[in-house]
């Protein structure tokens, strides 16, 4: 296990009572904001102190009230990554870098190849330059290869993305998968953005008021209205496709358990397993096979569960060979179609709906 987490955290007012566990990979805490993510993430860095449990991170104990011990933040080998990058204003970029390996040497721990992480990150072209002169995207780029730097065992990242526009969002992510497969070092992630869980999560762990309702796949938790903390109008669902081909019309096409996809075109070898996003407003139902439509993505499916609220909107599930497609329609729709469960259905999905950002390896 990279995490296992039980524990009672008491900040004024707010209590959090967490329990959970999770393997390798990214962990995502995912939630509203006051539902407790920092104070978790802050609770396994060691900057704030349980009351009761215990926290363990990739086989080693940080915390255990049982046994009276708990590791100052210095001695818990973590690299931690800040909504703000941080960086030392009066430091150029090397120097910035290279005070995470000096922080990592101090404890006796001998930290990442300086060069690996400057050449995985894109920095070389920024050594000399001062940290002001950085766009928010190349600050951030750098405060992880600090952290990288810094000899740690777990890397906790606390909103990374959330001061950055979608483009420079685009930029960053694609490092934090390079740390999960290449690195291959644990990361708890925090998160209320679906597109970065979608993206980045190997398991989600769902905070509300405190409390953890729910820890499963990206898939299960943006797509179950009955969890989901962001509310109906960010529910999805995901899927998992392999890239067959690239198209002379800016296409490429995809394998989904046998289902042709096809979204604008990707930067990924030929065989490649992505995630695509798939928003729920974005899904178009239909009760028969759909012929003439300009749509180029047609999930065939089954009806497994059709909810409705006060108002007038459904939330319609089919049950695919690619997995749970979620569909938000109107109720009407729904009834008109004579949609329940077990009838036959028909997602469709434009393949230009699907954004750059809602796919990933």
């Amino acid at each position: 296990m990279s995490f296992q987490v039980d524990i009672s955290v008491r900040t004024g007012a707010f209590q959090l009572e967490a329990q959970f566990e999770t393997d390798q990979g990214i962990t995502v805490l995912f939630g509203r904001s006051g539902s407790g993510k920092t104070t978790l993430i802050n609770a396994v860095a060691g900057l704030v102190l349980p009351t009761r449990g215990h926290i363990r991170v990739a086989g080693r104990t940080l915390f255990d009230s049982a046994v009276r011990q708990s590791l100052p933040p210095q001695n818990r080998r973590l690299g931690y990554i800040f909504q703000d990058a941080r960086l030392f204003p009066h430091l150029s970029v090397a120097r910035n870098l290279r005070y995470g390996m000096r922080f990592g040497a101090r404890r006796g721990h001998q930290g990442a190849d300086f060069d690996q992480i400057v050449g995985m990150l894109g920095l070389n072209a920024l050594l000399d330059r001062a940290p002001s002169s950085l766009s928010g995207g190349e600050r951030q780029r750098v405060a992880i290869g600090r952290a990288l730097l810094a000899a740690p065992e777990v890397i906790l990242a606390d909103e990374p993305l959330a001061a950055l526009d979608t483009r420079r969002k685009m930029e960053i992510m694609p490092y934090f998968e390079r740390i999960r497969d290449e690195l291959q070092l644990p990361i708890l992630y925090v998160s209320h953005s679906p597109a970065e869980v979608a993206r980045l999560a190997s398991t989600v762990v769902v905070l509300d008021k405190g409390r953890v309702t729910q820890v499963g796949t990206p898939g299960d938790v943006l797509s179950d209205p009955a969890v989901a903390p962001m509310g109906v109008r960010n529910l999805g669902s995901v899927v998992h496709a392999q890239l067959v081909t690239h198209h002379a019309d800016g296409l490429s096409e995809l394998d989904a358990a046998g289902l042709r996809l096809f979204v604008p075109r990707v930067g990924a070898p030929i065989g490649a397993t992505l995630r695509l996003r798939i928003a729920a407003h974005d899904i178009i139902l239909a009760n028969r096979a759909p012929e003439g439509l300009s749509a180029l993505n047609v999930f065939p499916g089954t009806v497994h569960s059709v909810r409705t609220g006060e108002g007038p909107g459904a939330l319609v599930t089919l049950m695919t060979d690619a997995g749970p497609i979620v569909a938000r329609i109107t109720q009407r729709s729904a009834s008109a179609l004579g949609f329940s469960e077990g009838k036959q259905a028909f997602a469709i999905v434009k393949s230009v709906a699907l954004a750059p950002e809602d796919i990933s390896g």
